[in-house]
């Protein structure tokens, strides 16, 4: 009631100024990384599971109806356990390792260990890492909707999410929920 009276004093003008601010507000709270992939709708989704246990569920967006790492796509996943900073950078090192040539130099992939230290965060369950992959340019990782990293390497951004989009994946059934090639079972 107090505010309503403050409103009605305030005049018009004071309203108008207030509306203002607060949408500003709204807006910059709401900016992630839909702002840099126009056009993105969800193309497919589906859920990691190691030994039964849900690690996370992943969902592939894109303007694209059929995204390939030629063509800029946003891989969302929202983690339903607790992991640490320090093991999500391993085993995507290991995946990017065996997805690799075997000319992955060692100073290369330390580069790409210090990337994703600086870009991840000890994920706890219902947080989001949201990486945009733009070809030929590099990646962009958002920790709940915030921009944490940018790396300017496009054979990292490649070597990344050919994690879940490379035909030798680990996990061919996620891959192909994720490029919506087959509905995800309920």
């Amino acid at each position: 009631m107090v505010a309503l009276g403050w409103l009605l004093k305030c005049g018009a003008h004071k309203v108008s100024y207030l509306s203002l601010v607060l949408s500003l507000s709204t807006t910059a709270a709401l900016a992630d990384w839909r702002e840099d992939l126009p056009g993105a709708r969800a193309v497919g989704a589906g859920h990691f599971k190691w030994f039964g246990f849900s690690i996370y569920e992943a969902r592939l967006w894109s303007p694209s109806a059929r995204p390939t790492l030629d063509t800029p796509f946003a891989l969302e996943l929202t983690y339903r356990r607790e992991i640490k900073r320090g093991e999500l950078v391993e085993v995507s090192l290991e995946e990017m390792r065996r997805l690799g040539d075997e000319g992955l130099r060692q100073d290369r992939l330390a580069r790409w260990a210090h990337e994703m230290h600086e870009a991840f965060v000890d994920v706890l369950p219902g947080q989001s890492i949201t990486g945009l992959y733009l070809p030929g340019q590099g990646c962009r990782f958002y920790v709940d909707g915030r921009m944490s990293r940018e790396v300017v390497d496009p054979d990292f951004a490649r070597a990344f999410f050919a994690i879940w989009l490379d035909p030798r994946t680990r996990n061919p059934e996620l891959r192909r929920q994720l490029l919506g090639l087959e509905v995800a079972a309920e």
